[in-house]
């Protein structure tokens, strides 16, 4: 089962990756490699919403098996701090 922490694992893991390969000279796979990890990363914040013996809404599981980094911040519940700091912060939008 991916619990929280296999998320939390999985992120420092593919971080750790697009370091090695970084600091090796390679360009595009890093990119790729920490965009995954943001991915599992906001995957353990959203984990962290599921309760023990409780039976998580079959809906929002089937929303989480997605790529989309703006569902996923939405469902983590982050997109509207996202969106304030676009807003207050031209340079990081």
């Amino acid at each position: 089962m991916m619990d929280r922490r296999h998320w939390q694992d999985l992120a420092r893991t593919r971080l750790r990756e697009a370091r090695l390969l970084l600091r090796a000279g390679a360009t595009d796979s890093p990119y790729y490699l920490a965009g995954c990890a943001v991915e599992c990363a906001l995957k353990a914040c959203i984990a962290r919403s599921f309760r023990r013996h409780t039976w998580p809404d079959r809906r929002f599981v089937r929303n989480i098996h997605t790529h989309d980094l703006q569902r996923l911040l939405t469902l983590a519940g982050l997109w509207p701090q996202l969106e304030g700091d676009f807003g207050e912060d031209a340079l990081f939008s």
